[in-house]
């Protein structure tokens, strides 16, 4: 008969064994928990696409077909200022829209002094005028859905979405992705105790953090009242003009790969520092095609219009003929014509449709009608196609706006058949190559 020490280890080498078959049974369910769902990835990145966008549709639960069920998407994007005792006004105003099935994305400014009232504006009263400049209509935040609703009938396009954007994200934001390299146009030298606001930075190239950004975005002028020079676009143009590029920069830079696995932080800044009526269902089945965007096709524009005084008040009357062409420009779809189908007119025998060496507005400075048409002719026969011609004040030299970074010797070939011209660099408005303002020292050739 066994003793009872002969018997225990025996026992316990039971247990032992019973608990290995345990464990081992755990990790068999986690290895085909970890090969389903590795095959699942598999399956769903072959379908989508071995990218990051294919990596978060899968992820989403979306396929090929989801994308035919997205629509051009425009949201009124407007950032908060104070102006003492805790009231608001909307400071910075722009309508974004973006539609994933044609990678098409814009963004307009719209002047906070933009008149926006039903009243004659040569017969309101001063209170009329200045509670109905675009940025009062915010009313400190109560009134939001009027002010969607006046840029809606103003732009008459589709205006649901709203996006009220603190100062703190734009801090807290650039800060995440590490900062933002940005050329600042010029010395920015302005203090503001009131506001507690104090603006220092050097012109050029440089990484901006949070708070440099937030300086950036908040300048309109120098202590000395100097502000940015008219090529650029003075006062609040040149300031919106400055804003629209820093957000270009920001973009690219917030899509590079290592600042995708900051995404839950980045979403926690967004929605602690925002106030919208988008909800995260409404917008989540846009990230994997923004993921795709390059930043570079952004259209970008500025409310077309003229700052006038009106009844002792300043507002901006925007032009309404010209601001339905920018709209159009902006926010309708363009037909893209594929490679595929390029190739397909050639084979067919199609020539394709050839362009000119750029698309020109003239602003005539000149003041002559004859001499207007002299230079838009000399232009015509040089090759190059005169999209629109206007009126400027009156020029003593001749101007030449290069928009889309066209190459030196294009420009070299206006001023050859001008005979004259200055060049400098400017927007791209998503319309022209160049904006020429003709000078009285043009005399045609």
């Amino acid at each position: 008969m066994l003793k009872k020490d002969e018997i225990e280890p025996k026992k316990k080498k039971k247990k032992k064994s019973k608990a290995g078959k345990i464990i081992r049974v755990i990790l068999i369910i986690l290895l085909i928990i970890l090969i389903v769902f590795a095959g699942w990835l598999i399956i769903g990145l072959s379908q989508n696409g071995w990218s990051t966008q294919g990596l978060l549709m899968t992820v989403l639960g979306h396929n090929k077909e989801t994308l035919k069920n997205l629509d051009r998407i425009n949201v009124l994007v407007m950032g908060e200022s104070g102006v003492g005792d805790g009231y608001k006004l909307a400071d910075s105003i722009m309508v974004v829209s973006y539609n994933p099935k044609n990678q098409q994305a814009a963004l307009l400014s719209i002047p906070r002094d933009t008149y926006v009232g039903s009243k004659d504006k040569n017969t309101a009263t001063q209170n009329y005028l200045a509670s109905y400049k675009m940025n009062a209509t915010y009313r400190n935040g109560t009134n939001i859905p009027e002010t969607v609703q006046l840029v809606k009938n103003m732009l008459g396009i589709e205006l649901n979405y709203y996006l009220i954007i603190d100062t703190d994200a734009v801090i807290e934001l650039v800060d995440a992705i590490g900062g933002v390299t940005f050329n600042v146009p010029i010395d920015m030298k302005y203090d503001d105790p009131t506001q507690d606001l104090h603006i220092d930075l050097k012109a050029g190239e440089q990484l901006l953090d949070g708070a440099k950004a937030e300086q950036l975005l908040r300048f309109r002028h120098n202590n000395d009242m100097t502000t940015y020079p008219a090529e650029y676009g003075d006062n609040d143009i040149g300031r919106m003009r400055t804003q629209r590029e820093f957000i270009q920069e920001t973009m690219k830079q917030l899509l590079r790969v290592e600042n995708l696995f900051k995404i839950s932080q980045l979403v926690d800044i967004a929605f602690n520092n925002i106030n919208t009526n988008l909800e995260i269902d409404s917008i989540k089945d846009y990230i994997p095609y923004v993921t795709e965007f390059n930043p570079q096709d952004l259209k970008t524009g500025t409310l077309p219009g003229a700052s006038e005084q009106c009844n002792g008040i300043w507002i901006y009357t925007y032009n309404k003929k010209q601001t339905q062409s920018l709209v159009k420009t902006l926010f309708e779809d363009e037909e893209i014509i594929t490679d595929e189908e390029v190739a397909q007119s050639v084979a067919e025998g199609e020539k394709p449709a050839t362009t000119s060496k750029g698309r020109i507005e003239i602003l005539n400075g000149t003041g002559s009608t004859s001499v207007l048409k002299k230079a838009a002719t000399e232009l015509k026969e040089a090759g190059f196609e005169i999209i629109k011609t206007g009126k400027s004040s009156t020029a003593s030299k001749t101007s030449i706006v290069n928009r889309t970074a066209k190459p030196e010797n294009i420009e070299d070939e206006i001023k050859e058949a001008l005979g004259v011209g200055r060049t400098s660099n400017g927007e791209d408005n998503s319309n022209v190559d160049f904006t020429i303002i003709l000078g009285k020292d043009y005399v045609g050739k």
